[in-house]
Parts: structure tokens; C-alpha cells; sequence
């Protein structure tokens, strides 16, 4: 008997000790696993968490046809890496991932995956599914070819176009079970490593080549009364709207019922703004049903009007600015709407999109000469969430690309440019020919920042054309600021007290190591032209910290 309740004792602290064990192990289990990758507010803007860690997007987005191999793409990885990408933006198709009805396929999204795991990247992937630049030219074959049951939208002359209707239950259910099917999987299987850090449902949505659908479904909506959902956000945010939305409501005399001419006016405009709420209702239907199932931040993308051209001229309806309102109202599900840039005037379209409290994030621009400068300025004028040319993988010198060497110093600053967002302690500048100074406030003090050229010392600035400049600042103390970036010089006003002047205490170029500060250069002297500025030459990508002083 006394052996047996000795037994007993040790099995039972045996049993504590597992259990014991067992929490422990499910404790650091816990700490381990982070939170899928979500939008957080902070100050006056909106940031992206990834790891549980403010993420810049240093992106590029592969040509629409690159990953269709893994073949094509095994070259393209370590050029991807030379330029300093931490993301990669990637389409899936819905005609390769659905290949017959209900049938999936994720062989290929599985070995992207897995590839960018392996080299350490992150991936937006960009779903072409229903639309991509305003076509359907990535529904399957079996949507494709029956066109009684996933009908396509009409022209006014009753001539069909390869776009699906988004008046048809039926596309839409395709469309939102093979999306389901996507998130499903990626839940599945990246739910731990978040490998997958956004979605882009649908791709350039848009109607062409006239303003509005003219298919049957369509025309019994367009002389039916304004959806009240609409008319309901127009009156609870009048005083919000943005005002070309306005004046199109304020000129019909700010009516509240009836269909959408008489509410809005006839007119192409109101042809738009009919599409505009039916495609983001449709997307808004696919978005959701994939949050459902993996709540990853989804936004979605525009093709950019260009001047004078007329709604179905351009792909219309889209998540334009001139529509906003519209696209906010139908699909609350969207995070954030987004340009497409191949229009240069870049900084006129992202004061528009950052309207509304909407988050900017550049998916797709020209890759070009210009593309390391805006990719400064968008993260330090607007504190973008990130940016991403096109055709990324079309580089043939990745390790002299100036948008890499911009990357490398975005990726030193990531940790800086997190802790001081939305507070009003961040800047970004874009200088050419055309623009060569602007004037920012940080602190107490007024910068003054031009293009290198200006200083007559670089033999480019004889060149009719100038290559873009451009830098983020970033306050740190009351008299203490990084500057990073190429083709920049800058001094400094006291606004707080004008009669003093203001001195160059410090000057240091350098680079973050585990985020700590290493000093390469002192460079009180010379490389401040004796103190009267700072100043980073084009193609010496660096970053400085500066400590003014002031004097009498």
C-alpha cells in the first residue's frame, strides 16, 4: 500500500510537471504567433503592421504575365533582391486557379508562395478575376464561352464587349466563390507565416467604350430609383463630400429621391456615377466574402483619366477621385483606394487620393527615371504605406538602379519613420527643372529645399531636363533632423524667433546597423559650404542627421 501511494505522489507530479510544461510551451506559442497583417491608426495617418511591426511596402509589381512559369521567375529573384525590394506585387489569375467550375488549382500561387518565402519577401497579390484594365480577359474559359449565363455588358448600341456585367447575380457568385476559394487557401496555408500581407480584388476596373452599361439588367437599374444606402450617406456626409461629387448633386438642386437622372441630371457624369455604385457593390461583394473567411487589409486600384477626355473615353467608373464618394459608400469592405500612375503629374493625383482620410499606397507606376524620387516623397509628403513600379522584373541592372539605393535608405529609416508618424514630424520633396525649391515646416524651423543643380556645382544641371530629386526628412529632437535621399540641398529658417539665425551645429552622414546610428563622415567644412547649407549631390545616396543651433 505505501509503495502504491508513493506511485500515485510521482505520477502525479510527473502529470504537474507535463501540464506545467505544456503552458509554458503554449505561452511562448503564443508570444510567437503574430497577428495577421491589419491597418492601425496612428496620429493622423494609417499604417500597415505586419509582424506586429509598422511595414513600409519597398514594392514592385511583376509584369502581368511573369509568374505564369517558375521557370521565367528563377532569374528574376536575386535581381529582385539587389534592389532592395521587401515585397513583391503579384497577379493571380482566376482562369489558372479555377480552371473548370469548382475546380481549383493552387499549384502555381503555392510555388510563389513558397519563393518568396525563400528569399525572405512579402507578397500583395492582385486578383484578376472579374476585370483587369476594365476587360475580363482573366475569367475562365467556361465564363468566357457562356455568355447566356455570365453575360457581358452592352454598348448603346447593343453591341457586347468582353466585360462582364456587374448586373448579373450569376457572374458575381463566380466571382465571389472562386475568390472564397483563394482566401480560403491562403488561410490555410499562410495564416502563420503571413508570407501574403494584402489583397487587390479586381484590377483597374473600369467601362469602356461608353460611359454606362447598356445590357438589359442594367437599364432596369439605371430607371430605378438611387439606391437609399447612397442617398443616405450623401445627406450624413454633405458637408464631407468631395467637390466635384458636390457640385454634381448641388446643381440638380441636392435632390434625395428618384432614379439616377433625376437625382444627379442627365448626362454622362451621371452615367459614371451609376456605374461607379454598381461595380463597387459588386466588388465590395467579393471583397467581403473573402474577409469572411482571411481578413487581410484589401484595397483597390484605378487607371488614371487622362485630360479632356470624356467618361468611356477612359476606363470610367472606377475608384477615380471624381467618384470617391461613391466607391467609399458602396464597399465599406475596402480599405483604401489607389492609383495607378503612367500620368506625370504625380503629386496633383495623390493630393486627391489622400482626400477623405483615404490611405495612399502607389500598387503600380511607370518604371522610369523618376520612380526613386516619388517613392521618397510619397512615403515622406503623404507617409504612403509603400510603393511599387510596374514590370519590376524588367530591370537589367538591379545593383545600379537608383530606386534600389532609395529602398536601402527607406529600409534603414523604417523604424524612425514608424515612431514619428502622424505627428507632423515627417516630410518628403520632389524637385525637377520645372520645380526646383519648396518650403516645409518641421518644429520651430522652415526648411528651404532645392534641387541639387541649383547649385551650378553638378555638370548635369546644363542639361535640359533634369532627373528628379527628392528626400524625407524627419524631425527627431527640437533641433534635430535625418535627411535622406540624392539631388538635394537645404537651409533653415527660426519661425519661432526670425531675427536669429540659424547654424549648422552638426552635420553627419551615416547609416543604421540594428538601428543603431553609425557616423560615417563629419562633415562640418566643405560638404556644408562652410556651414550656409546641407546638401546630398545626385547619385550619392546617403543619409545625413543635422543639429541646428541659433545665433544672434
Amino acid at each position: 500500500m505505501r509503495h502504491s501511494k508513493k506511485l500515485i505522489l510521482l505520477l502525479c507530479v510527473a502529470c504537474f510537471t507535463a501540464a506545467c510544461n505544456l503552458n509554458q510551451q503554449s505561452s511562448i506559442a503564443e508570444n510567437t504567433h503574430h497577428q495577421i497583417p491589419h491597418l492601425q491608426k496612428q496620429g493622423n495617418v494609417t499604417r500597415l503592421i505586419v509582424e506586429d511591426k509598422p511595414f513600409i511596402i519597398l514594392g514592385g509589381e511583376l509584369g502581368n504575365s511573369s509568374f505564369t512559369s517558375v521557370e521565367y521567375m528563377e532569374p528574376v529573384w536575386p535581381r529582385l533582391k539587389a534592389m532592395n525590394l521587401n515585397t513583391v506585387l503579384a497577379p493571380v489569375y482566376w482562369e489558372l486557379i479555377e480552371p473548370e467550375k469548382g475546380v481549383y488549382n493552387f499549384d502555381l500561387l503555392d510555388t510563389l508562395i513558397g519563393e518568396a518565402r525563400k528569399h525572405n519577401m512579402k507578397l500583395v497579390l492582385l486578383w484578376f478575376g472579374s476585370w483587369k484594365n476594365s476587360m475580363s480577359s482573366h475569367a475562365p474559359a467556361w465564363v468566357k464561352t457562356n455568355q447566356k449565363t455570365y453575360p457581358r455588358v452592352k454598348d448603346d448600341n447593343g453591341i457586347s464587349h468582353e466585360i462582364l456585367t456587374p448586373f448579373s447575380e450569376e457572374n458575381l457568385q463566380a466571382d465571389v466563390s472562386a475568390f472564397s476559394a483563394l482566401m480560403s487557401h491562403l488561410k490555410e496555408t499562410d495564416s502563420h507565416e503571413h508570407t501574403v500581407i494584402m489583397v487587390q480584388p479586381e484590377n483597374e476596373i473600369g467601362m469602356l467604350p461608353t460611359a454606362r452599361d447598356y445590357h438589359p439588367l442594367a437599364n432596369e437599374k439605371f430607371y430605378s430609383d438611387v439606391p437609399q444606402e447612397l442617398i443616405q450617406y450623401m445627406v450624413a456626409h454633405k458637408d464631407e463630400l468631395t467637390p466635384e461629387f458636390y457640385a454634381v448633386w448641388e446643381k440638380n438642386g441636392f435632390k434625395t429621391n428618384g432614379n439616377w437622372e433625376t437625382v444627379f441630371g442627365k448626362g454622362l457624369h451621371t452615367d459614371e456615377l451609376f456605374m461607379a455604385w454598381y461595380f463597387a457593390q459588386f466588388t465590395e461583394k467579393v471583397t467581403a466574402a473573402g474577409k469572411a473567411i482571411y481578413q487581410l487589409p484589401m484595397f483597390v486600384n484605378a487607371a488614371l483619366n487622362a485630360p479632356g477626355k470624356k467618361p468611356g473615353e477612359y476606363p470610367s467608373a472606377g475608384p477615380l477621385p471624381h467618384v470617391m464618394d461613391v466607391w467609399i459608400a458602396a464597399a465599406p469592405s475596402i480599405d483604401f483606394l489607389s492609383p495607378d500612375f503612367y500620368n506625370p503629374d504625380f503629386q496633383h493625383w495623390n493630393d486627391l487620393y489622400t482626400r477623405r482620410g483615404n490611405t495612399l499606397f502607389i500598387p503600380e507606376h511607370k518604371f522610369d527615371n523618376t520612380v526613386a524620387a516619388k517613392a521618397a516623397f510619397a512615403i515622406g509628403h503623404y507617409e504612403a504605406i509603400g510603393f511599387s513600379p510596374f514590370s519590376i522584373e524588367s530591370v537589367p541592372d538591379p545593383e545600379e538602379e537608383d530606386l534600389g539605393k532609395m529602398y536601402h535608405l527607406i529600409a534603414q529609416l523604417t523604424p524612425l519613420i514608424a515612431a514619428n508618424q502622424g505627428y507632423g514630424k515627417i516630410e518628403g520633396v520632389l524637385l525637377d527643372k520645372e520645380n526646383t525649391e519648396t518650403k516645409f515646416v518641421l518644429g520651430n524651423y522652415e526648411f528651404t529645399a532645392k534641387h541639387s543643380h541649383t547649385l551650378a556645382w553638378e555638370i548635369a544641371a546644363k542639361n535640359e531636363i533634369w532627373k528628379p530629386a527628392g528626400a524625407i526628412f524627419i524631425q527627431t529632437d527640437e533641433n534635430e533632423f535625418y535627411m535622406a535621399g540624392a539631388g538635394i540641398t537645404a537651409t533653415f529658417k527660426n519661425l519661432q524667433n526670425p531675427s536669429l539665425h540659424v547654424g549648422i551645429l552638426k552635420n553627419e552622414e551615416g547609416r543604421f546597423e540594428n538601428n543603431e546610428w553609425k557616423i560615417i563622415r563629419h562633415m562640418n567644412g566643405d560638404q556644408t559650404h562652410q556651414g550656409r547649407h546641407v546638401r546630398i549631390f545626385h547619385g550619392d545616396y546617403s543619409i545625413q542627421r543635422i543639429a541646428l543651433y541659433n545665433y544672434e
